[in-house]
């Protein structure tokens, strides 16, 4: 920095006030707010520092007297104008050897009291301005989903009657318009509520599988017209009563399976949800949704939990929506603790995977609460939260080979790891890599040899050799100790 300042050129425009005065106390340097708040102009240059604080520093032979405290410590001073009125300001003094002066930060309380005011006030404005949006939105979308339901309704009931066949396909296809209305209505009702924080959680005791039926009979039937096979599957080991927000849990499902369907014309679209961890009565349930559709470009996957995106236009003239759907998933998501990701190649399908945590229904109890875990980007990461919370010894109990708790975590683990070669997202399956050779440090040679292997397969993302190296580790983790042993001697 030189003595005139021109090192402090980024400061030229900043709100606080910038001085720079030298060892006779001679102001060398001095910035817009500041020429301006002390009402200089550019005569504010070749001042003595005493005729801006007159109170603080004193002019003498040598320079200048001043009992004030140099330091980065800020002091409440007041700062006299060129017409000799004053304000009171914040300001800081100290050293600064690279322009062989001192340097000069100060603030106008006053103004500075009279912005926190003003942004106050703008915020209670936009504020006021939302929850006025929110209710005209909400006061809108009544208003169109009457209609609608009405319309709706009718059309059912003629459908039902009709015999001619022709004019019954021509129902149908208004009945289905006016689903599709009535979705579109309650994606912008949904984000104008998340938008206004009105969004709670409505957590009540359900029947897990029976709400899956329900979300899979909304879906089969438009699946199955386009020629698509349809899977899903639920793991045995989530309870049949679970505690939670049913409706947001169908919501985020349906607008997935919506998704795939819309985007999916040849192939296959599949549900699969395992139980991947569980706290005291709170446990933690992973959905993949997975579909041969037209799938996203790397560079445009960002774009997806956007409100109001596409990816890009054609998409929208196509396939038609606003935009809500996936990013109200996402925040119905991250409302039941968990995140979402998504994984997709161009014409080769999408893979969407999320995490939510629920109560364990089966207990009787229908309080829980959500585990204080951030959002996870990979498997090791899932599973070092979740070993977080167990105590030290359900933890040391993990990572010794062969006790319930190891084989159990170790099962949950290599049952993810699956889904990840299944998706061909190798990334993700190396994490998962991970945590199984630290769930198997202690593991028997033949064990060890077969995760040696399977880790290989996945580092060289050789698909059939990674499935066989996971069969192989299921057929020896089988296995009792002592056949291990013999056949390692063989």
């Amino acid at each position: 920095m030189t003595q005139d300042g021109t090192g402090l050129l980024p400061v030229e425009n900043s709100l606080e006030m910038f001085l720079i005065f030298n060892t006779d106390g001679t102001i060398v340097y001095a910035n817009a707010a500041a020429r301006d708040r002390l009402e200089y102009g550019n005569e504010l240059c070749g001042n003595h520092i005493s005729s801006i604080f007159p109170n603080e520093f004193k002019k003498t032979e040598d320079g200048f007297f001043s009992e004030y405290s140099f330091g980065s410590r800020t002091q409440n001073l007041t700062a006299y104008r060129k017409n000799l009125t004053c304000f009171p300001v914040e300001a800081r003094m100290l050293w600064e050897e690279e322009c062989a002066g001192y340097l000069c930060m100060a603030n106008d309380i006053l103004e500075k009291e009279h912005l926190s005011q003003e942004i106050e006030h703008v915020q209670q404005e936009a504020k006021q301005a939302l929850q006025v949006r929110s209710e005209f939105v909400a006061n809108v979308t009544h208003e169109l989903r009457t209609p609608v339901n009405g319309i709706l309704g009718n059309i059912m009931e003629l459908a039902e009657k009709e015999e001619d066949e022709h004019k019954k396909k021509t129902l149908r296809l208004i009945e289905r318009c006016c689903g599709d209305m009535n979705r579109l209505i309650n994606n912008i009702l949904d984000f104008s509520k998340l938008e206004a924080g009105k969004f709670v959680m409505e957590t009540r005791r359900f029947h897990f599988r029976n709400m899956i039926d329900y979300v899979r009979g909304n879906h089969q039937n438009k699946i199955t017209e386009k020629g698509l096979e349809f899977f899903v599957t639920v793991s045995p080991e989530i309870p049949e009563y679970v505690v939670g927000d049913e409706l947001k849990i169908v919501q985020i499902l349906n607008n997935l399976l919506s998704n795939a369907t819309k985007f999916t014309h040849v192939g296959r679209i599949s549900l699969e949800i395992i139980k991947t961890a569980q706290v005291k009565n709170t446990i933690e349930l992973y959905f993949l949704v997975m579909d041969t559709g037209i799938g996203v470009d790397k560079e445009n996957q960002d774009k997806l939990f956007k409100a109001f995106s596409q990816v890009d236009a054609s998409i929208s003239r196509k396939y038609g929506g606003t935009g809500l759907g996936l990013n109200i998933t996402k925040q119905f998501v991250e409302m039941m603790g968990g995140s979402i990701s998504v994984e997709s190649q161009k014409n080769k399908g999408t893979a969407f995977t999320f995490s939510i945590w629920v109560g364990d229904g089966d207990t009787g109890e229908e309080e829980y609460a959500l585990p204080d875990i951030s959002v996870r980007k990979s498997g090791a990461e899932i599973s070092a939260a979740v070993a977080g919370l167990q105590d030290q010894n359900e933890t040391d109990a993990m990572r010794v080979y062969g006790t319930s708790e190891n084989l159990e975590l170790l099962d949950k683990t290599l049952s993810k790891m699956v889904l990840c070669i299944e998706m061909e997202n190798w990334e993700k399956a190396e994490d998962f890599m991970e945590t199984v050779r630290q769930l198997t440090e202690e593991a028997p040679r033949d064990v060890a040899r077969s995760i040696l292997r399977l880790k290989m397969a996945v580092q060289k993302a050789n698909y059939e050799k990674a499935i066989a190296s996971l069969e192989e580790l299921k057929t020896n983790m089988e296995r009792k100790p002592e056949e291990g042993n013999a056949a390692d001697g063989l």
